[in-house]
């Protein structure tokens, strides 16, 4: 075992609720450590990933060696990307839920990252001689960093600064084409492409690359190639001892400079660029000699940009720590401030008899209180609701909705609306937590993409229709019903039908002035073709909602897009039904507000008798509502 000071943080006292776990999991090693404190973190471990079926086994088996004290919190930074509940990583046979993990673990917070976003987060941390500077002018402060590592794979990243903080960017770089530098990597690439359909980047910049360009130089040259592996080329290359592996080398550090170059320009890091990863230390001296340099400022009329951003190779040894501590650290808080529920812990002496009856129920079921209302919490705790208030302010908190967000970040690392997917024999509390946070996700992620120009040009059209007609199947069926009903009560004629044969009956009898809504959650034309059809002839605008480059969403005027790929329906049926009734709500809420403002252009265009209309031509969402010149002139605007 091995200790390291990281000066990152100032060093302090011990956490009050323990050490927190940290690990940094490559395609072949998964390291482990203890930080016991800002900036303290020891008990380093080293594991090999084949020895181990599972990360949560290499985990426990690290924690029983470290022989330490309760670990409530833990961060992992990881060789794949991150993208909700699920992890599989892309180098290695590891796959696992990360709500499972942290239960396996006995963990209030597991976090878990992109590897070289831990890494990205470790540069503004890093003292001077955790880097060598290798050529190039100044660092400019506070503008954007890049980040570029070989190891198992070939990771890219960067960091961007905003308002005294860093924000990582999310990448995974290393699987863009490949490009040759010179006519000797443009013959390695042609000898690649009998064994690669698509050469990335990663397939040669990496360390398994090394191997793929020294088998490609023996071809090359004609010679039949030793099967030797990344270290002994290595090892071979710097001791001068073999002129193939010499060239591999060589061609690697070349390949490796214009990655960096391309990443350098396409987010102008006049903050540096950084290389990490385990095979550029592995180089040494050699390095900084070698055509990285040469090859990185290669660039043509952007040579001299280029010669002015400074390149780092990374020396410290263990950087993602250092990044990985700083991202739970934000996670719970910043600096030794202490999580909510160990704050409860802390505090459970000094509270009243009735506010203890709250902390023991939230202690006992976290997760149950973050989505449960104030009477449920109350009833539970067998106190009245202005005691679960009382407690609330006794940790400190606003009230409830503030003490939910601090609960949500200590048990779970962040605010719980990433997607978790419901397995076989999940507990019926993990199974509400999961439908609940997968709808709120799916929410939030509509939220995002909503298009304000877009929605005022819907309600605008559905305010003016003549009539509106909501065409559905299956669940969407129910979303049509239930939005007639909702435009019923506007005061507009409203309809709705989930037969086919009426669907299209009806579709076919509509006015240039009356509105068709399509709703889909697949957006598959199948039995809605013939619907459709019948209401683009008739000259009604047609307003989708569906996924965006759907085929319904193609053959509509207006588009309201929502994605969401039920990918278990017989597990999670519901949430796509959820999004559509909120895009209803969106709209009728809209319409409502617009039919009941005094001084609106509905009530001005209605006391004209003035229609708008979309052009029958036209198809998609940016289509414009055509008004008579005049009424155009004088309003001023398209819709």
């Amino acid at each position: 075992m091995s200790s390291i000071v990281n000066r990152h943080f100032t060093e302090g006292q011990e956490y009050l609720d323990g050490p927190r776990m940290l690990a940094d999991v490559g395609g072949t090693y998964a390291r482990f450590g203890l930080e016991r404190a800002p900036g303290q973190i020891d008990t380093i471990e080293v594991l090999r990933c084949s020895d181990f079926p599972t990360f949560a086994a290499a985990a426990e088996a690290y924690l029983e060696k470290a022989n330490s004290p309760p670990v409530r919190h833990a961060a992992v930074d990881i060789a794949t990307p991150v993208n909700g509940d699920e992890i599989r990583m892309t180098n290695h046979h590891w796959a696992f839920s990360i709500e499972a993990t942290r239960r396996q673990l006995l963990l209030d917070t597991l976090v878990v990252v992109n590897d070289f976003t831990a890494l990205a987060m470790s540069l503004p941390h890093l003292e001077a001689e955790h880097y060598q500077k290798i050529g190039g002018g100044k660092s400019r402060p506070n503008s954007v960093i890049g980040l570029i590592g070989a190891g198992t794979g070939l990771g890219v990243g960067g960091l961007i600064s905003t308002e005294g903080r860093w924000i990582a960017l999310g990448s995974e770089g290393g699987h863009v084409s490949f490009s040759p530098g010179d006519e000797r990597e443009v013959a390695i690439l042609q000898y690649c492409w009998k064994k690669h359909e698509h050469l990335s980047a990663e397939r040669l910049a990496s360390g398994p690359g090394i191997e793929l360009i020294h088998e490609a130089l023996a071809s090359i040259h004609g010679k039949t190639a030793q099967h030797l592996g990344t270290p002994d080329i290595v090892k071979r290359a710097l001791d001068g001892s073999d002129p193939l592996c010499m060239e591999a080398v060589e061609c690697f550090c070349a390949m490796l400079g214009t990655m960096a170059s391309n990443v350098a320009v396409t987010l102008g890091t006049l903050g540096g660029m950084y290389i990490g990863g385990g095979v550029v230390p592995r180089l040494g001296e050699y390095f900084a000699k070698s055509p990285f340099r040469a090859r990185f400022e290669q660039k043509g009329r952007f040579s001299e940009y280029l010669a002015e951003i400074p390149t780092f190779v990374i020396t410290a040894p263990y950087p993602a720590f250092v990044g990985v501590a700083a991202i739970l650290s934000e996670h719970l808080g910043g600096g030794n401030s202490v999580p909510i529920l160990e704050r409860i812990r802390k505090v459970m002496p000094q509270l009243s008899p009735a506010e203890q009856k709250v902390g023991s129920l939230i202690l006992s079921h976290p997760r149950s209180v973050m989505n449960d209302p104030i009477s449920d919490i109350a009833r539970r705790s067998d106190v009245s609701q202005p005691t679960v208030i009382r407690f609330c302010r006794s940790l400190g908190c606003l009230g409830l909705a503030d003490f939910k967000i601090k609960l949500a970040s200590g048990v779970t690392g962040t605010i719980p609306v990433a997607h978790s997917q419901v397995h076989i024999g999940d507990s019926s509390i993990d199974v509400g937590v999961k439908v609940v946070d997968n709808t709120v996700s799916a929410m939030l992620q509509v939220r995002d993409n909503l298009n304000a120009e877009l929605l005022d040009r819907t309600v605008d059209i559905l305010a003016q229709a003549s009539k509106i007609e909501f065409y559905g199947f299956g669940t969407c069926g129910l979303v049509a019903e239930d939005a007639r009903q909702k435009f019923f009560r506007l005061g507009i004629p409203a309809s709705s039908y989930i037969d086919p044969q009426l669907q299209e009956l009806s579709a076919s009898l509509l006015k240039p002035t009356d509105v068709a809504v399509v709703i889909s959650n697949s957006g598959r034309l199948r039995h809605l073709a013939p619907t459709v059809e019948a209401a683009a002839n008739s000259g009604a605008t047609i307003i989708a909602l569906a996924p965006a480059n759907s085929q319904l969403a193609r053959r509509a005027h207006i588009v309201i897009p929502f994605e969401h790929n039920e990918a278990n329906p017989s597990l999670i049926p519901m949430v796509s039904r959820i999004l559509l009734l909120i895009l209803v709500d969106m709209l009728a809420v809209g319409v409502s507000l617009k039919r009941s403002s005094p001084f609106s252009e509905l009530q001005r265009q209605a006391k004209r008798g003035i229609l708008a209309h979309v052009t029958p031509e036209g198809t998609g969402a940016s289509n414009m509502i055509n008004l008579p010149d005049d009424e155009s002139a004088e309003r001023g605007i398209n819709l």
